[in-house]
């Protein structure tokens, strides 16, 4: 097993543990509820993939990262939770995604005919896994906007909804780029946004 395996592995781990947590908690209140620990396992596998997607030249993996990374802390904030990490290690978290775009750059200029046109990737390809993250994304953009309304960081039925959708659009991109680990994660996440909006269904 490489080393990108592992950063996957463990990202994947990450983000599967917030999901259990999440399914647990949810099947014992008999209702779709968010656990604090959702947003920071959140954090910490958006960070580690975006880090996997950057060393497998994957722009679409990449972008679905980066959109979400900041809406992550911004539940922490609504929570009360982010003010209390030390003042360096907020700064750090904030960096950590402008310092790795920066290392990105070549000669004083980003590639980006590097990302946009990976020879392992299929041009049709990249273009479903760039939609298909943008929809994934979305979801946090509709949790969001939905958050910021009613002051609380829970995860809405239009959450579930979007999470399905997309995450059955970025399987499909995974099937094609063989990315065993990846499909095996999004194959679990499917079944869990499923129960959610079952769960949402009769409560």
């Amino acid at each position: 097993m490489d080393k990108l395996s592992i950063i996957a592995i463990i990202a994947q781990l990450l983000f599967g543990a917030r999901m259990f947590s999440q399914w647990l908690l949810s099947e014992k209140q008999k209702a779709s509820v968010t656990p604090l620990t959702f947003w920071w396992l959140s954090l910490s596998g958006s960070f580690l993939l975006f880090i996997y997607g950057y060393l497998r030249v994957d722009f679409a993996l990449m972008l679905g990262q980066v959109l979400t990374y900041f809406i992550y802390i911004r539940n922490l904030q609504l929570q009360q939770q982010w003010k209390r990490l030390p003042k360096g290690i907020q700064l750090a978290f904030f960096l950590i995604p402008i310092l790795i775009v920066i290392y990105g750059y070549n000669n004083g200029s980003y590639d980006i005919r590097k990302l946009l046109n990976n020879p392992e990737i299929a041009q049709w390809l990249l273009i479903l896994g760039v939609v298909a993250q943008v929809v994934f994304t979305l979801r946090f953009v509709y949790q969001w906007l939905y958050a910021e309304k009613h002051k609380e960081a829970t995860l809405p039925l239009g959450f579930w909804i979007l999470s399905l959708v997309g995450g059955l659009m970025t399987l499909t991109y995974f099937i094609f780029r063989q990315d065993v680990v990846l499909i095996l994660s999004n194959v679990l996440g499917a079944i869990i946004y499923t129960r959610n909006i079952m769960l949402y269904r009769k409560s």
